[in-house]
């Protein structure tokens, strides 16, 4: 369970953007975490603390996934391994499509850097509808690898992103939800 203090110090420093990047959405603007090495730091031990002893290998999603993501790998000492969207690694690699609100995106993973049957922590700094991490989770599993917990910063709850991951019957962990 995440610690009250963070929470509060988290809810203090993140900034609501209204309109942004359309209009009705309301961006939660994370970077002010980065200007306190500080709360960073709280920030990586909780999620760290989530994961230890029960994973072992990091994906994080492309790009604010890694902001967090290779941070807890390196606490944990455990392998990070990018996810990224279509056409920025090199090969060999694998690939995802997962459906937008207008079209469809692809993510993917190189392939060979995953050992089968190693547990996994996928993280990415924001879950809404889940798509994305869907997509990601899918490609850990055509990798032989086991998805073993979910993990990010903010949660959104009204969007459906935890239910459509209870297909993997990993555990999702969410520092802060709005």
């Amino acid at each position: 369970m995440t610690n009250p203090d963070l929470l509060v110090k988290l809810q203090n420093t993140i900034q609501n953007v209204p309109d942004f990047p359309q209009p009705g959405i309301q961006f939660k603007d994370i970077t002010p975490i980065f200007l306190n090495p500080k709360l960073y730091e709280e920030v990586i031990k909780d999620l760290a603390d989530f994961s230890r002893g029960k994973i072992d290998a990091v994906c994080g999603i492309e790009s604010r996934g890694y902001l967090f993501g290779i941070a807890i790998a390196v606490v944990l000492e455990v392998p990070f391994i990018l996810i990224r969207k279509k056409g920025k690694l090199p090969p060999p690699f694998i690939g995802e499509k997962y459906d937008l609100e207008y079209g469809t995106a692809e993510i993917e993973m190189r392939t060979g850097q995953l050992n089968t049957g190693a547990r996994v922590l996928i993280h990415d700094d924001l879950l809404a509808t889940g798509g994305t991490t869907e997509a990601a989770a899918r490609l850990v599993q055509k990798q032989g690898g086991i998805v073993a917990q979910f993990s990010f910063l903010i949660g959104l709850k009204d969007l459906g992103g935890e239910k459509r991951l209870e297909q993997f019957g990993a555990p999702v962990h969410k520092i802060l939800e709005y």
